[in-house]
């Protein structure tokens, strides 16, 4: 017996020496190891999160592990990641996520008919949770005890980036600055200030204009005259890749998109992978005016925000799939999907896509868009969307029966009795209030208007 345990203390030594020169091989590729904890910081290379560097190093003595995550913002990332070392990041990774974000996010609130408040297509919505598991990720590879972000205490994207923390991470410690007490800046000036006074880069100008956020889905707009809501926005200054409505093409555009089980495959005839469709739906749908909203929405936090959002691909996108799921959803299912589209977008406006509740709702999702193939035609002109022809093998529009010529699937007789039975509960309701003189069937109801007979 004590030799048997022998060799299970050998065997555990030596599992646990393996598992120690795995970490150090791993440590081998991350940032050179100081002796401090890391921390993994969100960064855009704008002025929040370069001010966060060097105040995450003096008020928690911290290696600063800055991650960039292009989603489409087209930045200069070289640029930037220098930016990051020289004010102090031990280490600055750029993950080129535009693929990734288009495959599992945006898709999937595509398929969905996913939309928030009846108007916004969910452009920041959709990239935050995986910028949130991509710092994560980091995180672990790095050893890191805490994850930083540079959001707002106002804000929606504060959420959603630590849900998605909490998600993957509980153990984790996630630090806000800007709710931080050790965080003594107020304003701008006050972080343009704190970079001057120690000899730092400021990569912004004084003078700011929209706070703006782009990604290869959306660009958004706040501020300036948006905050007050009897302006009206001042497109002509605003927009960045979209035209003004009224200065689009008088003719318009036809576009065509092909779909295999609700996944975008090709425009006007040619296959595309992910980011060069929406690449190129960008620039036809920018060119007409197409995808601008204008809404007053309903954050999670509690208050209300006004913002102006550019999809031009986007609303294509959404207006395409929409006609394709009239032509192959049957009656029942796109009407149920309707309701489940609501609380689809709801759950990825808040920031929820880690959720149970999504990966159910999500799997209803993709069942029904396993007939979602086929192609559909729209005509884009100066704003507007209008449908102009689709097809589909597994479309579920019979001409034989929908035809106002008589045919042989459908007996117009039949529709007698389907009309009797559909209106029992009407019928037997209008007969108890003629019973009892009450109620709407009555012979001198008062719902019943007196017409003019000449």
């Amino acid at each position: 017996m004590a030799k048997v345990t022998e060799k299970v203390a050998d065997k555990a030594k030596k599992t646990v020496s393996k598992a120690k020169t795995a970490v150090k091989s791993a440590a081998k590729k991350t940032a050179k190891n100081s002796g401090k904890d890391k921390v993994v910081l969100a960064y855009s290379g704008g002025l929040d999160t370069t001010v966060i560097i060097p105040w995450l190093k003096e008020n928690y003595d911290y290696d600063v592990i800055a991650v960039c995550i292009d989603v489409g913002q087209g930045d200069n990332w070289k640029a930037i990641k220098n930016r990051a070392l020289k004010t102090g990041a031990s280490a600055c990774y750029v993950v080129d996520a535009r693929q990734e974000y288009i495959e599992e996010y945006i898709w999937p609130a595509l398929k969905a008919n996913a939309i928030y408040e009846d108007e916004y297509l969910l452009g920041t919505s959709t990239a935050r949770p995986l910028i949130g598991k991509i710092l994560v990720e980091y995180a672990r590879q790095e050893g890191a005890v805490a994850i930083c972000h540079g959001a707002t205490g106002k804000g929606n994207d504060q959420v959603r980036f630590e849900l998605a923390i909490k998600a993957f991470a509980p153990d984790l410690k996630c630090i806000a600055a800007w709710r931080d007490d050790k965080w003594n800046m107020d304003s701008r000036e006050a972080e343009i200030k704190y970079l001057e006074d120690r000899g730092l880069e400021v990569p912004m100008k004084k003078d700011q204009s929209y706070s703006r956020d782009e990604n290869i889905w959306h660009l958004s707009h706040e501020g300036l005259e948006l905050e007050k809501t009897e302006n009206e926005p001042n497109y002509k200054h605003m927009l960045k890749n979209t035209v003004v409505p009224e200065e689009a093409p008088a003719n318009g555009e036809y576009v065509k998109i092909e779909f295999e089980k609700g996944i975008p495959v090709a425009v006007n005839g040619k296959k595309m992978d992910a980011l060069k469709l929406l690449t190129e739906l960008n620039k036809i749908g920018g060119r007409n005016g197409i995808g601008l909203v204008d809404i007053c929405e309903n954050r999670c936090v509690g208050m209300k925000s006004r913002g102006v959002y550019e999809t031009p691909g986007g609303a294509i996108l959404y207006a395409a799939h929409r006609m394709m799921n009239h032509l192959t959803l049957d009656r029942d299912t796109y009407h149920y999907k309707q309701q489940l589209s609501i609380k689809i977008g709801e759950l990825i406006y808040d920031g929820k896509v880690f959720t149970t509740l999504y990966d159910s709702l999500m799997a209803f999702v993709d069942k029904s868009e396993e007939t979602c193939t086929g192609w559909v035609k729209l005509k884009l002109i100066k704003g507007a969307i209008r449908g102009a022809g689709s097809g589909s093998k597994y479309s579920l529009y019979n001409e034989s029966i929908a035809s106002f010529t008589t045919g042989d699937l459908y007996n117009h007789k039949d529709a007698e009795g389907f009309i009797t039975l559909f209106g029992l509960p009407l019928r037997v309701r209008a007969m108890m209030e003629q019973s009892v003189g009450e109620g709407q069937a009555v012979l001198k109801s008062k719902k019943l208007k007196k017409r003019p007979t000449e």
